[in-house]
C-alpha cells in the first residue's frame, strides 16, 4: 500500500510540473487570463495534493495497520481526479458545467486531510 501510494504520489507531482510548465509556456498565449488562472489553480492543487499523497505514504509504510491512511490517500487521489481534472478539462474544452465537479474533489480533499490527521492521532495512541 505504501509503495504504491508514494509511486501514484510522484507520478502525480511529475504530471503537474510538466502541465505547469506547459501552462506557462505554451498556453498562456492562448487563454484568456481567467482560464489561465484557472488552469494554475489546477497545478497547484494538483501538486499540494501529491505532496499529501507521498506523505500519507510514508505514513503508511511506518504504521500500515491504521485503515485511515489508506482512506486518506484514496480521497487525495480522488481530488486530484475531480478537482484538478475537471479544471483541466473545463479550460480545454470551455464546457463550464465541469464547473460543478470541481467542488466535490475540493471535498474529497478535506475528507483526506480529515483522514491524515485521524491517523496521525491514531500514531500518537499508539505509541504511548
Amino acid at each position: 500500500m505504501a509503495a504504491r501510494l508514494m509511486f501514484w504520489a510522484s507520478i502525480l507531482a511529475m504530471i503537474a510540473v510538466v502541465l505547469g510548465a506547459f501552462g506557462a509556456h505554451a498556453l498562456e498565449e492562448q487563454l484568456t487570463p481567467e482560464r489561465l488562472d484557472t488552469y494554475e489553480t489546477a497545478v497547484q492543487y494538483q501538486f499540494y495534493h501529491a505532496i499529501a499523497l507521498f506523505v500519507t505514504g510514508l505514513l503508511a509504510r511506518g504504521k500500515p495497520q491504521l485503515a485511515h491512511v489508506a482512506w486518506a490517500g484514496r480521497f487525495f487521489g480522488a481530488g486530484i481526479v475531480l478537482f484538478s481534472g475537471s479544471l483541466y478539462v473545463l479550460v480545454a474544452s470551455g464546457i463550464s458545467w465541469l464547473g460543478a465537479i470541481t467542488p466535490l474533489g475540493g471535498v474529497c480533499f478535506i475528507v483526506g486531510w480529515i483522514m491524515l490527521a485521524v491517523s496521525v492521532k491514531k500514531t500518537e495512541n499508539l505509541g504511548r
